[in-house]
């Protein structure tokens, strides 16, 4: 495990360099760039860009040195537009 200082999981040449080091047969995919609502509206366009990157790199990298197993742990907030009193 890794920091975020210490491992850009947006470069793939760093992650690539990770795998090839550390070799590790399990992986738990579970970062990601979030925000609130607001960011995520300000934003769209960086938080999509980031996460397909970092989830690329990763995924790719396990699959390049061979991992066993990689579980992808994703999620999202939802919220009604509008909200209906019943």
């Amino acid at each position: 495990m890794r920091s975020r200082l210490e491992l850009d999981l947006c470069d793939s040449k760093a992650v690539n360099a990770f795998f090839l080091a550390e070799r590790p047969e399990f992986v738990f995919l579970a970062a990601a760039k979030v925000g609130g609502i607001l960011a995520n509206s300000t934003y769209p366009a960086e938080f999509i860009y980031d996460n397909l990157m970092l989830q690329s790199n990763i995924i790719d990298a396990a699959y390049r040195e061979q991992t066993a197993k990689l579980l992808f742990l994703g999620s999202s907030c939802i919220y009604p537009s509008l909200l209906r009193s019943r």
